[in-house]
């Protein structure tokens, strides 16, 4: 199929999801248009296939704000007339979803259905803003097929946003070939000794991820266990994580990288992952580093707990809890057996649950309903 693909090209998880599943699209024989205003950030050009529409924004006196959702529009109507598109596929619903739903009225000669995917913060922040409600109620409900990355998502979005068009759950997904348990020795002796543990984050420190609560827990571990900690990705709540770090005295252990591109040749080098987020609609930083063998430390809210499994593959405690969160780390950086045990488990759960093998003929299958029964995949 011919498949137009709009998420946001930035560091967050709908945009890696959308860009992924463009690459592992394009890998299985699909032609992919990405129509954004940046090239993805985790896009790889060396992938056949894979094709990349810039969306152009003029800057014009009379706008106080440019008109985005617009641009977006007539650009998704022109490369679905250019390439024909089978299909767009948008990932997170303002404005995506309503600008190809435009589209799709701007080309009358033939039918361009367009499936949406909900992901999270389009729902329980922006999709509940009252500014916002009624359009994405809208656009998800003139979409032809909707998906939700969790069951939890699914619900939140019949009963907060009152939607009634069906919603199929397709959980997000990680390539087991490229995330693996294999550490780099070196690049472990870059950031840790050798009886030095290392615990990670990644996020893209939006309040919504309580950054600080790994600060907070990760002072109740060092006085325990010699460890490190590797807070990968940027945002607002970077410079307050920093502050604090300095406050509980634990600044020479932490380390603060920013944006990493090759995060599946960095995780593998942690012990724990710590995801101590207030709302996480599914957590792929947790499925992503359980794939790598990294057991993870997450809070029990919303599609977190469809990921990890308490006690089994990685452990799910109170949101703000740090206490809780540095003796469950502490659980596994304590006892070397267990964290071998709780780490196969993980790595089993990416590998039989949430690999691409699974998860991206879901998407396909969704495409041929949508599209039409007539499709060859």
């Amino acid at each position: 199929m011919r498949i137009g693909i709009t998420c946001y090209p930035t560091y967050g998880g709908s945009g890696v999801v959308g860009t992924e599943l463009g690459m592992e699209l394009a890998a299985r024989g699909h032609e992919v248009h990405f129509i954004t205003y940046a090239n993805p950030i985790r896009l790889d050009d060396d992938y056949p296939r894979i094709y990349y529409h810039e969306v152009h924004v003029t800057d014009y006196p009379l706008f106080q704000y440019p008109p985005y959702c617009l641009a977006l529009s007539s650009r998704m109507a022109e490369v679905a007339r250019a390439a024909g598109l089978d299909l767009l596929h948008v990932h997170y619903a303002i404005p995506h979803s309503i600008s190809a739903w435009l589209a799709a009225q701007m080309v009358e000669e033939r039918r361009l259905p367009v499936v949406t995917t909900l992901h999270g913060t389009d729902v329980t922040l922006v999709g509940m803003d009252p500014s916002y409600l009624p359009i994405t109620r809208f656009s998800i409900e003139k979409s032809d097929g909707v998906t939700s990355i969790s069951d939890h998502l699914r619900r939140q979005t019949h009963e907060v946003l009152g939607v009634r068009h069906e919603i199929r759950v397709i959980h997000n997904f990680v390539n087991c070939e490229i995330y693996q348990p294999d550490r780099d020795a070196e690049l472990r002796r870059r950031y840790a000794k050798p009886d030095e543990r290392i615990l990670i984050h990644l996020s893209n420190f939006r309040p919504v991820k309580r950054v600080l609560d790994c600060v907070r827990a990760f002072a109740k571990i060092v006085p325990r266990v010699a460890a490190r900690l590797l807070m990968v990705g940027d945002g607002p709540d970077r410079a307050p994580a920093e502050m604090l770090a300095r406050e509980l005295g634990v600044e020479d252990r932490v380390v603060f990288l920013g944006k990493q591109m090759r995060v599946a040749h960095l995780l593998p080098i942690a012990d724990v992952m710590l995801v101590p987020s207030e709302m996480e609609s599914f957590g792929l930083a947790a499925l992503e580093a359980m794939a790598c063998g990294v057991p993870p430390v997450a809070s029990r809210v919303g599609g977190l707990p469809e990921v990890v499994t308490d006690g089994v593959d990685g452990y799910l405690v109170p949101v703000g809890d740090t206490g809780a969160t540095a003796e469950a780390a502490l659980r596994l950086l304590e006892d070397s057996r267990l964290h071998s045990r709780v780490a196969a488990a993980a790595r089993h759960t990416a590998e039989t649950r949430f690999p691409t093998t699974r998860i991206i003929p879901q998407y396909e299958e969704f495409y041929r309903e949508i599209a039409g029964a007539g499709q060859v995949l």
